[in-house]
C-alpha cells in the first residue's frame, strides 16, 4: 500500500463532488430541462469528452486490455467495431437527432423523443423504455461501481464490498445534487485523465522492456484471424453505439448545430486513441507481465503495470483513471435512468402532468439513489460475473432494443409509432433469449437481437397505417432544419 496513492485518490474524490455542489448551487433555479439536460447549453469539446468518458467505463482500463492479455489480438475487433460505430454515430445519427429531437416538442430524454416523434398521446412507448432503461442501467451501473471495489481493495487492501459503497457515495453525491451539467464536467475532466493514462503507461511498460526482457507469447496470440467468431462479434460491438441512450443524449445537448462536426472531430479523436492504446496495455501487458491468473481473474492488467513501473503520487494519479473511468460511466447511467423514470412515467403517468419542476427533480434524484443502491447488491455478488461480462450484457440490449428505433426514425419517413414499439420489444426479446438459449454459438447477442429490431420495426410500419401529415410534416421540418 502506497500513502501517497491513497492521498491522491482522496484529492480526486473531492475534486469531483465539488463540481456537483458548484452546479448544484449554480441551478438551483433551473428546472427539468436544466438538471437532465443542461438546458442544451454544452460545447462541443464538454459534449464530446463527456460522450466518450460516458461510455468509456473501466472495462476500457481493465475488462478490455485483460480480454487482450488473455485471449490475444482475436479480441481487436472489440475496438475496431467501436471505433467504426462510435465514429458513424456521431457523422449520421447525431446530426440529425439534436434536429429531430428539439421538432419533436423540444424532447429532452431517449423515451420522449421516441414518443414525440410521431405526436403520440399514448405513454406506453415511455413506460416500455423507462422499463428497460432501469433494468439494463441497473446492470451497467454494477459494472462500474465493482470495478471500483477491485482497484480500492487492489490499491489500500480495503474490503472490496466497502470501497464499492465509498465510491458509489461520491459517485451518487454529485449526480445527485448537479444534474447533467455536473455530470458532463466531470465527465469532461475524467476524460482526459483516462487519455493520459492510457498514452503514459504502455509507453513506459515498452520501454521498460529493453531492460528487464519480453516474456514469451503463445503461439497463436498474434494472429487477430484465429476464429471468425470473434471478427463477428467484435465489430457487432459497434451497433451498440445508435441505441446508448446516455452517449447519445449528448447529441441531443449540444449547444448549437453549427459545433457539430467540431465536437464530432474531437470526439472520434478521442475514442479512437483511447481504443487503441487500451489494445497497447493489453499486449504490452502480455510481454510485461507474462500470464498471471489473478490478473487474469481480476482484470488488473493496467494497474498491475502501473504500479509496478511508476512511484506513488505518479501510479496514484494514473490508477485515478480508473476511478474516473467507472465514475465517468456510473454518473451518467444513473442520471439518464432518473430522467427515465422521472420525465417518462413519474410525471406524465403518475403525476399526470401535475408534478411542479422541485417535484420532478427529486422523483429523479431518489430514483438515483435507488438504481445505485441495487447496482451495488448485484456488484456485490460473488455470482455477479467479470466487469467485462456486466458491460456486453448491459451494452448489448441498449443497442438491440433501441438502436434499429432510433435509426429508423431519423431516416425512414414511413417509419411509425407502432413500428417502434415492436422494434424495441423485438430487439431486447431477442438479445436476451439468444443471451439465455444460444450462448454456445459463441456469436454476441447483439447481431441477432439489432437484426430483430430492425426487421420487426421495417414490417410492422409496413402492415400498420403510416404516419398522418403532421407526423411527416415534423420530419420533413426536421430535414429541412438551418443550423442554429
Amino acid at each position: 500500500m502506497k500513502l501517497s496513492e491513497i492521498v491522491v485518490f482522496i484529492l480526486y474524490l473531492v475534486f469531483m463532488l465539488g463540481i456537483g455542489i458548484r452546479f448544484f448551487l449554480k441551478g438551483k433555479g433551473g428546472g427539468e430541462k436544466t438538471y437532465f439536460l443542461g438546458d442544451r447549453q454544452m460545447g462541443p469539446w464538454v459534449s464530446a469528452l463527456s460522450a466518450g468518458a460516458s461510455d468509456m467505463s473501466a472495462w476500457v482500463l481493465m475488462g478490455l486490455p485483460t480480454s487482450i492479455y488473455a485471449l490475444g489480438l482475436g479480441q481487436i475487433w472489440i475496438p475496431i467495431g467501436l471505433a467504426v460505430g462510435y465514429a458513424l454515430s456521431w457523422i449520421y445519427e447525431a446530426p440529425r437527432l439534436r434536429r429531430f429531437s428539439i421538432e419533436a416538442k423540444d424532447s429532452i430524454t431517449l423515451p420522449q423523443y421516441l414518443t414525440n416523434r410521431f405526436l403520440e398521446q399514448s405513454h406506453a412507448l415511455q413506460i416500455l423504455c423507462a422499463v428497460v432503461f432501469l433494468a439494463a442501467y441497473t446492470i451497467y451501473s454494477a459494472s462500474s461501481m465493482k470495478s471500483c471495489g477491485t482497484l480500492f481493495h487492489t490499491v489500500t487492501g480495503m474490503d472490496a464490498t466497502l470501497a464499492m459503497y465509498l465510491a458509489a457515495i461520491i459517485i451518487v453525491a454529485y449526480t445527485f445534487l448537479g444534474g447533467f451539467s455536473a455530470v458532463c464536467w466531470t465527465d469532461f475532466f475524467q476524460g482526459m485523465l483516462i487519455l493520459a493514462a492510457l498514452l503514459i503507461a504502455p509507453v513506459f511498460a515498452a520501454g521498460s522492456l529493453e531492460a528487464s526482457g519480453s516474456q514469451p507469447l503463445p503461439e497463436g496470440f498474434l494472429n487477430p484471424l484465429a476464429d471468425w467468431r470473434s471478427v463477428v462479434s467484435g465489430l457487432t460491438w459497434g451497433l451498440g453505439y445508435f441505441g446508448m441512450p446516455h452517449i447519445i443524449i449528448r447529441f441531443m445537448s449540444l449547444r448549437s448545430q453549427k459545433e457539430m462536426k467540431k465536437s464530432a472531430a474531437i470526439g472520434i479523436t478521442w475514442t479512437v486513441l483511447i481504443l487503441c492504446f487500451a489494445a497497447a496495455v493489453g499486449i504490452i501487458g502480455r510481454l510485461f507481465l507474462g500470464f498471471d491468473e489473478e490478473v487474469n481473474g481480476k482484470s488488473l492488467v493496467f494497474i498491475t503495470m502501473v504500479r509496478r513501473i511508476f512511484p506513488g503520487v505518479i501510479s496514484g494519479i494514473l490508477l485515478s483513471a480508473v476511478l474516473a473511468a467507472s465514475m465517468s460511466t456510473a454518473d451518467s447511467q444513473l442520471l439518464a435512468a432518473a430522467s427515465a423514470f422521472a420525465s417518462d412515467v413519474y410525471k406524465p403517468v403518475i403525476r399526470k402532468n401535475r408534478a411542479t419542476d422541485a417535484e420532478m427533480l427529486w422523483a429523479g434524484r431518489w430514483v438515483v439513489l435507488a438504481v445505485a443502491m441495487v447496482s451495488l447488491m448485484i456488484a456485490s455478488s460473488p455470482n455477479s460475473g467479470s466487469i467485462m461480462a456486466l458491460v456486453e450484457n448491459a451494452w448489448g440490449i441498449f443497442g438491440a432494443a433501441f438502436g434499429p428505433s432510433v435509426l429508423l426514425s431519423l431516416f425512414w419517413r414511413r417509419f411509425n409509432f407502432a413500428g417502434a414499439a415492436a422494434g424495441i420489444c423485438a430487439g431486447a426479446a431477442v438479445d436476451v433469449l439468444w443471451l439465455l438459449l444460444l450462448p454456445w454459438t459463441g456469436i454476441y447477442e447483439l447481431l441477432p437481437g439489432f437484426a430483430a429490431g430492425l426487421a420487426a420495426g421495417i414490417v410492422v410500419s409496413l402492415l400498420t397505417p403510416a404516419p398522418s401529415g403532421d407526423v411527416t410534416a415534423l420530419f420533413d421540418r426536421a430535414i429541412a432544419a438551418k443550423d442554429d
